[in-house]
């Protein structure tokens, strides 16, 4: 069997290997925490494979991550570049939204995981903040060499028909070596530890308890057998509170003592020191108060608040979800961060149209539940006696609570539990969100009060999206209305035109085109962009391109025609200005003749030989000055040149010069002989399409074909 089959045979092998590296990187670099990404098919998430060091819950929140996000992994895998994060200060200049979701310190290296020329998934390392301020050779060595291998492994197990996926949660690693249990060595320690005057116990990094002394026992006033494998604070409810379950990540994460002062139920104090180390954590437990401590002692015991954990996620939720301009990224963007981090399987928003339920968007569901229930009536509570009432939450552990409060509730994809959390703005339900669970799911009252906090975020964001998508699909419908729906027929002129809206979430542009016939030998072509994008923009649009057509039709050179149509262009809309561009072609002289209201000029190009830009004599604006006059440049055409006309959306990018971008643009068009426009239309657009768009692109292609007609 050749060597690289051996590698990636079956997934679980080339997992297997894909965990080393990891545990090999970690100790070797001395990071604390680490874990390995792996990109999707679609190329826009990164889901969490495996990792070291993170607690479970921090795990999920960070185990899918869309590649646009602005997080630290995101913007490495984007980018392809490393990321060096040195603090949380530093965290929190460059990703805010992430520093409130992590305030602790740490320091972070990111790496995009690359084979082949392709990125294949990210690459992860946490080590204490402070410790040095950038990294070393050796460890810069270590992070490319382990990326570069694991980008390998990846891909040749994708070659192989058989890639490496990531699971459902995130695979967490033991760093230490696997080795033989000795039941002996745990009892030695445990021996010596319970000699001591104070307690100790072991922790794992999601705060389980894995070994503890018999003072410690006592003063936890708990028998071990109740304590092994629990975490302290969901056995001793006077522990349940936000500060040890914070200082304990606070320890995990930034690899720091910590230490907080807590009373028990019989009221002495007790004083909590966490050590922290690759596996966990050892907790030293000692009567009364500490004399110093190396952060301000919160006292444990009480009103128990929201957990500061809990407040965490909301923020990072609120600043995600800030982003979020349609109802469907609404709903990617709960499902990334909300289905995770509390075990859901399934989500769906829920809104009501016409007395019917209607699925708005959804996640986790199959198609055939969707189909199902979209459409259902709404039933009266009247009639029912006890229906869902949209202004309050309700949450079912299991089946027969649902079906016992809600007789007419159907079960969907063999779900088990459910969360049902109103979505109300300004006093009014618009919605309800739905959390599913494959099985029955205990609902703590504290995890009852975040997700009745996350609607309220969830539900702004929702109708925010909603009336965003309405208005944005008003208006273009109105744009695109207002541009021809077909070209006409001109003998001896071959036409293609290609129009592309910003991408999702920005507003509609004014970018317009058109082609108008004058006689059987003659036709005028026109592009233009009116400023702004509204729908003040798309209408003034339209009166721009009626106006030129009457014009032209009328008989007037391309100069008399910008000058006229600027004329009325001031006195419809002053504060608006339009540049525009027009052609008007005599196919039986093969020649050409334009005039410029401050367009971009066109670029000609003829198979064999280079584009090149066409110079023009650019005119004011239209709108700006009713005596503006426009000057008509005359060009010869050879049978089989094609022309281009554009708006800036296709050259246009952050920081490079614009005549750098235009002489760009003519280097790359290269029309060939009887290429078919749409085909060409379509490669010049294509590098535009590759970045997220903040202008519409128009392009118009012309190719002069009357000296080759029959007859």
């Amino acid at each position: 069997m050749p060597e690289e089959e051996v590698q990636v045979h079956g997934v679980a092998n080339g997992s297997s290997r894909l965990d080393e590296l990891l545990i090999e990187a970690v100790t070797s670099t001395g990071a604390h925490i680490g874990a390995t990404y792996i990109l999707d098919e679609s190329g826009q998430v990164l889901h969490m494979a495996s990792q070291i060091g993170m607690p479970a819950q921090m795990a999920r929140a960070w185990a899918r991550v869309r590649t646009k996000d602005p997080v630290p992994i995101a913007v490495s895998v984007h980018e392809r570049r490393l990321v060096w994060i040195t603090g949380r200060e530093h965290l929190a200049r460059q990703f805010p939204g992430s520093a409130l979701a992590l305030p602790y310190q740490f320091a972070a290296a990111l790496s995009p995981v690359c084979s082949a020329g392709a990125v294949w998934g990210g690459f992860l390392l946490l080590w204490p903040a402070g410790r040095f301020s950038e990294l070393t050779p050796r460890q810069l060595d270590i992070i490319d060499r382990t990326c570069a291998e694991i980008g390998a492994l990846l891909r040749r197990a994708a070659e192989h028909g058989r890639p490496i996926t990531a699971g459902p949660r995130p695979r967490g690693l033991d760093p230490c070596p696997l080795r033989e249990a000795d039941p002996r060595a745990d009892l030695i320690a445990l021996e010596c530890l319970n000699r001591l005057p104070e307690g100790y116990c072991t922790l794992d990094v999601d705060g389980r308890v894995k070994l503890i002394s018999a003072p410690a026992s006592d003063l936890l006033a708990s028998c071990p057998s109740e304590l092994i494998g629990e975490r302290l604070w969901e056995v001793l409810p006077w522990l349940e509170d936000a500060a040890y379950e914070d200082r304990c990540r606070a320890a995990v994460i930034g690899l720091q003592i910590t230490h907080f002062i807590a009373r028990n139920p019989a009221g002495r104090q007790l004083s909590f020191w966490m050590y922290p180390g690759l596996s966990g954590l050892t907790l030293r437990i000692s009567p009364g108060t500490a004399s110093r401590s190396p952060a301000p002692d919160p006292v444990v015991g009480g009103d128990r608040p929201l957990r500061v954990i809990q407040v965490h996620e909301i923020l990072q939720l609120a600043t995600t979800l800030a982003r979020a301009v349609t109802a469907q990224e609404v709903v990617d963007l709960i499902s990334d961060h909300v289905m995770p981090v509390y075990d859901a399987q399934a989500l769906a928003i829920l809104t009501t149209k016409g007395g019917r339920r209607r699925v708005a968007a959804s996640r986790g569901y199959s198609r055939q539940a969707i189909d199902e229930f979209d459409g259902r009536p709404v039933i009266p509570a009247v009639l029912s006696g006890h229906w869902f009432d949209e202004a309050e939450p309700e949450f079912f552990s299991t089946w027969d609570e649902l079906s016992g409060a809600h007789p007419d509730a159907v079960r969907y994809d063999g779900m088990s539990a459910w969360a049902f959390l109103p979505l109300v703005t300004s006093g009014r339900p618009v919605g309800t969100c739905v959390l599913a669970y494959e099985r029955p799911h205990r609902f703590s009252t504290d995890e009852r009060a975040t997700l009745t906090a996350l609607s309220g975020l969830i539900a702004q964001a929702f109708e925010r999206a909603r009336l965003y998508d309405v208005t944005h699909q008003i208006a273009q419908c109105l744009q695109s209305s207002l541009l021809p729906h077909a070209l006409p027929t001109v003998p001896g002129l071959d036409v293609a035109a290609r129009y592309l809206p910003a991408t999702p979430g920005m507003d509609i542009g004014g970018d317009f085109y058109d082609l108008i016939r004058l006689n059987d030998t003659m036709a005028a072509a026109v592009i233009g962009d009116v400023q702004g994008h509204d729908v003040t923009a798309a209408a003034l649009m339209g009166q721009v391109r009626t106006a030129i057509r009457a014009h032209a039709t009328a008989g007037a050179n391309p100069g008399e025609v910008l000058a006229r149509t600027n004329r009325l262009m001031v006195e419809l809309a002053p504060d608006r200005f339009t540049s525009c561009l027009y052609v008007c072609f005599d196919l039986t002289r093969h020649t050409a003749g334009l005039a410029s209201a401050g367009h971009l000029p066109p670029v000609l190009g003829r198979p064999g030989a280079p584009g090149r830009v066409i110079d023009t004599v650019p005119g004011l604006l239209l709108g700006i000055d009713p005596d503006a006059e426009y000057v008509t440049t005359h060009l010869p055409l050879t049978p089989g040149s094609v022309m281009t006309l554009y708006t800036d959306g296709l050259i246009e990018e952050p920081g490079l010069d614009l005549g750098d971008a235009i002489a760009a643009l003519a280097a790359r068009f290269a029309p060939e002989h009887g290429q078919p426009l749409h085909g060409l239309a379509e490669s010049l657009i294509e590098p535009a399409t590759i970045e997220r768009r903040t202008d519409d692109i128009a392009v118009l292609l012309l190719r002069d074909t009357f000296g080759s007609l029959p007859g």
